[in-house]
């Protein structure tokens, strides 16, 4: 009886998941009608080392150019920086990137990889040409940024990164790199990206209520309902599945990026953070201590996403930190 019912339980179960899948890949509206993240004119190039590349520039103000870089998770968009571009687009020029596989860039089934989101940060930057910028940089895009700014200081003028990934209990970067070193991520990334079931796992995470879940997470108080509707629209489209089960493998973490990046970086460099339900900031005494480069700037009573909660006190720490920059 115990194996029967065990055969049936089973049998069920697989059905269950079966059904899900066949109907999340057929019924579920992959296409829906999408605004700008932020309003403000977009503009496409093509980066020659990365993607088709989308992007929002303010250029009215005149100035040293900004560059917002929004994170790497299940429904990313532009509309996480949106308070920074909004602030600053009338002092500055401002631009914000839409990164490979989000937004309106290029959502293609292709290899989304390290190498490829710090290229697109460099193609991005010469694109815009003229002085270096000034870049911020959201959660695990912090890793990719200072990646950039170490092969190619002379495009940066600064790096600000929130709630930076990378800076966490030691053992979790260990096991990451465990995980890697044994072929786990890839492993875990063939699986998840499976054609057979990707597209109803990736519907399944994107589902109303699992976005207003995690996002929900990032605040300390209310969350942003505009960011909430926006990412359940940019998660609905063609492609929008891809660049994020490669996040969800751990294929995109560095596991060193502490030692071999954020160390090393000759640039001046700020950290904004609190507390992230996500992101720990264990080692950051330690980053602080090796490298005259960085600084620190605690945004209390805020998790993940600062900006939307506390944007004065955010622009006060970037102002504090840029006017310490030579000109």
């Amino acid at each position: 009886m115990r194996i029967s019912g065990l055969v049936r339980w089973l049998l069920v179960t697989g059905g269950v998941v079966t059904g899900w899948l066949a109907y999340s890949a057929t019924q579920t509206n992959r296409s829906l009608p999408i605004g700008l993240a932020v309003p403000a004119g977009r503009k496409t190039f093509y980066g020659p080392t990365s993607a088709q590349l989308s992007y929002y520039e303010d250029t009215a103000a005149a100035g040293r150019p900004l560059v917002l870089l929004h994170s790497i998770n299940a429904a990313a968009s532009v509309y996480e920086m949106r308070p920074l571009f909004e602030h600053y687009r009338a002092q500055r020029p401002v631009y914000a990137l839409d990164l490979p596989g989000f937004g309106f860039s290029e959502r293609s089934n292709r290899d989304y990889s390290i190498d490829l989101y710090t290229n697109a940060i460099v193609d991005f930057l010469r694109h815009i040409g003229g002085e270096p910028a000034d870049v911020i940089a959201l959660s695990l895009t912090s890793e990719f940024a200072a990646r950039a700014a170490l092969y190619y200081p002379d495009l940066f003028h600064s790096l600000t990164v929130i709630s930076p990934t990378g800076l966490g209990d030691p053992d979790d970067s260990a096991t990451l790199e465990r995980a890697q070193a044994g072929g786990l991520s890839e492993t875990v990334y063939k699986a998840v990206s499976s054609p057979v079931w990707s597209q109803g796992l990736y519907n399944l995470l994107t589902m109303r209520p699992g976005i207003h879940f995690f996002l929900g997470q990032s605040f300390a108080g209310k969350m942003d309902a505009g960011m909430a509707d926006y990412a359940y629209l940019v998660s609905h489209q063609p492609g929008a599945r891809y660049a994020p089960l490669a996040f969800l493998s751990g294929r995109l973490f560095s596991p060193r990026i502490l030692e071999q990046v954020y160390q090393k970086l000759s640039i001046p460099a700020m950290v904004l953070y609190d507390t992230d339900p996500n992101v720990g900031f264990d080692r950051l005494p330690a980053l602080l201590e090796a490298s005259p480069h960085w600084r620190a700037r605690r945004i209390p009573n805020t998790r993940g996403l600062p900006h939307f909660e506390r944007m004065g006190k955010v622009a006060e720490a970037l102002g504090g930190f840029w006017s310490e920059l030579p000109a």
